[in-house]
């Protein structure tokens, strides 16, 4: 008798030909302005895309945001005025009242229907004001509302330096990182604390996370002894990380293939082809890809990740066995995927709206890898799905939840299908350890709220209405 080894099921992908039912990619201006603090972003569009950035963003009001709207009236479209005397007026009007350090033109489908030569009308510009000048073409022709922030950062990437800072005074300007983990801390310590590190090759990490992930990624793989040498973004721009060649970088986020391209091919960085730390699972591939790379031996991780996953028991004991859904929206839904199934769910369809196999290459091998180790069918990875077709397929396989864009949520919720905003996943922190339970509160929210309305007789009216409509 001889033990036969099953081999893990392989993944099935499909094609579809439905539209990108997603928001249009400058709404990366939301999470960017935001997270670099001396930057201002300019977005040169129609007045539609500034009725979009008003309902997006409109909640910000007050915070007196960093971004504004150069709206092209029909002289600019039509080519009788001169474009570049019009930015120049904008660009002079934000140096005198919020002086940046960058400004970051983000281009729409306009510029793009009417070639306006933005890239080259940013040098000139830049050197006549004094202040640098990034063009990012983030507009709706993408695929995903995500892609505005890979556009933006593969545009950033090219300026970052190409050689480490000699003087100790732009050392200091450079050190934001190591600022914000040594804060309050004594010069002893501080140095006690660099002999943690093994001594490797540089590491760059690319996405934008809050600081408080930033802060968590980094000491994480300082335990590690692994140095982050900086962050592409940076808190401020005057803070981007050095790039010389050999240099490695990872991602953190699945939507960042532009960027990953760009560090490799202009850059000649070394990719670190890792899943992405999203849920504790992902999180540890991600650390044990890093390490392997570097021939460090990781510590703890294993015990790491049980305790985790021990302190999410509760959310788990609501959707073990239970089913779920993506329809596609914001191309986190891989990596979700992934965790939710290990978390003891099982997932029909993963659709999404654009799926670049190389760059989520280690995802898909430990999205393939978990299901194996739960024990359930691996899912249909559909790219660009008809949402009509997904539907039927939501009516046949009755899933317990859906993880959708906004525009179909309602629409399914009458009809008695839980669901969950994808969008809520792209601004909340997801990344890390210790961010797992949050993604957790979100998925399992509409179970406990429907599982309440139960309760109060709300499902019998609900499936009352639908079968009149």
């Amino acid at each position: 008798m001889t033990l036969a080894h099953t081999q893990p099921q392989a993944l099935e992908f499909e094609c579809e030909t439905g539209n990108y039912h997603t928001f249009c990619p400058i709404s990366c201006v939301a999470w960017l302005y935001q997270k670099i603090e001396d930057s201002f972003f300019l977005v040169i569009g129609t007045k539609t895309c500034g009725y979009f950035l008003q309902n997006a963003m409109g909640v910000m009001i007050f915070a007196e945001p960093r971004y504004a709207m150069a709206e092209l009236e029909e002289g600019d479209i039509s080519a009788q005025l001169n474009d570049y005397d019009e930015l120049k007026r904008l660009c002079l009007q934000i140096k005198r009242d919020r002086n940046p350090s960058v400004i970051v033109w983000i281009g729409t489908c306009t510029t793009e229907i009417i070639k306006m030569d933005l890239e080259g009308l940013a040098p000139r510009l830049e050197a006549e004001i004094g202040i640098p000048i990034v063009v990012a073409r983030a507009n709706g022709l993408d695929y995903a509302f995500t892609q505005g922030e890979d556009t933006v950062l593969a545009a950033m990437a090219h300026r970052c330096p190409s050689e480490a800072p000699s003087a100790a005074a732009e050392k200091e300007e450079r050190g934001g990182i190591t600022k914000l983990l040594n804060f309050g801390r004594k010069k002893e310590e501080v140095a006690a604390s660099e002999s943690d590190y093994v001594d490797h090759p540089p590491l760059v990490l690319f996405g934008s996370v809050p600081d408080p992930v930033v802060t968590q990624m980094t000491l994480e793989l300082k335990k590690q002894g692994i140095k982050v040498s900086g962050w592409l973004p940076s808190k401020r721009y005057t803070e981007l990380p050095v790039l010389e060649e050999g240099y490695y970088v990872a991602g953190i986020n699945p939507f960042l293939s532009r960027t990953a391209s760009t560090l490799m091919r202009r850059r000649k960085c070394k990719l670190i082809g890792a899943p992405f730390p999203i849920g504790p699972d992902g999180t540890r591939a991600w650390i044990e890809k890093i390490c392997s790379v570097f021939g460090i031996e990781p510590q703890g991780l294993e015990e790491r990740e049980a305790k985790i996953w021990q302190s999410l028991e509760d959310y788990l004991q609501l959707i073990r066995g239970k089913s779920v859904y993506f329809m596609g929206d914001n191309l986190l839904e891989v990596s979700m995927a992934r965790f939710l199934t290990r978390c003891g769910m099982s997932v029909h369809e993963v659709g999404i709206p654009y799926m670049d196999k190389r760059y989520q290459a280690a995802e898909l091998k430990l999205l393939e890898q978990t299901c194996h180790e739960m024990g359930v069918p691996t899912p249909k990875i559909v790219e660009k799905p008809d949402n009509y077709n997904q539907i039927q397929r939501i009516y046949q396989l009755k899933p317990d939840l859906v993880i959708t864009g906004m525009a179909h949520a309602n629409p399914l919720e009458a009809r008695g299908i839980n669901t969950k905003w994808s969008v809520e996943f792209t601004f909340a922190q997801i990344h890390g350890f210790s961010n797992a339970r949050d993604i957790l509160e979100l998925v399992t929210r509409p179970l406990r709220r429907n599982s309440s309305l139960k309760d109060l007789g709300w499902d019998k009216l609900v499936r009352e209405e639908a079968s009149l409509t």
